[in-house]
């Protein structure tokens, strides 16, 4: 019997792309709470970030032959509920202004045009971090765990994580600031500190 939850993340995704339902429900069980916390940040309304979070992963199932082995599953994932939840907060922008009789177009709301250019980003960036902030900032940011959690996991103290964590942002701002052509990265970045 197959212990998916013992499986990275890149051994999931070629088990995925093929169909199996039981790696793709243990990926939601790994990712459903950071991306509703994130979503949440944007949407600040739970039942609106709840609904988001399923679409998020109806979009993932629907375009799990789009997924390439190597690149950052969470990231992607988190693409996802990202443009979902500008999407959604455009439609209640357009809804209301709508009944003041003005009409705005909402953006396409597949988010793979601008996916391979953000995450190619994002993963430079978090290159360049040492393997510990990177360690710290995957698990924090990405997968949602605690201060204390990823602590815990890494055999180091919860200031050593904030220290770390810090650290881990200030370079990808940086990094985020520098490179202009891919403006889509700093409101990423911006929930990713938030």
């Amino acid at each position: 019997m197959r212990h998916l939850q013992d499986y990275e993340d890149d051994c999931l995704i070629p088990l995925i792309t093929e169909g199996d339902r039981a790696a793709f429900e243990e990926v939601y069980h790994r990712y459903h709470v950071p991306l509703f916390q994130n979503i949440l940040r944007l949407t600040k309304d739970s039942s609106v970030a709840e609904d988001l979070v399923q679409d998020c992963f109806i979009s993932f199932w629907q375009k799990r032959d789009r997924i390439r082995t190597g690149k950052s599953l969470a990231g992607w994932l988190f693409v996802i509920s990202y443009h979902h939840s500008v999407n959604w907060l455009k439609r209640r922008q357009v809804d209301a202004k709508a009944r003041q009789n003005l009409s705005l177009s909402v953006v396409d709301t597949d988010p793979l045009p601008d996916y391979d250019h953000q995450m190619e980003l994002l993963e430079q960036a978090i290159q360049l971090l040492s393997p510990q902030k990177r360690r710290v900032f995957e698990l924090c940011k990405l997968r949602g765990r605690t201060y204390q959690e990823t602590a815990r996991e890494m055999n180091i103290s919860g200031h050593t994580v904030k220290e770390y964590l810090s650290g881990a942002m200030q370079v990808v701002r940086e990094y985020a600031v520098s490179h202009p052509e891919y403006k889509m990265l700093l409101p990423l970045a911006w929930v990713l500190f938030s």
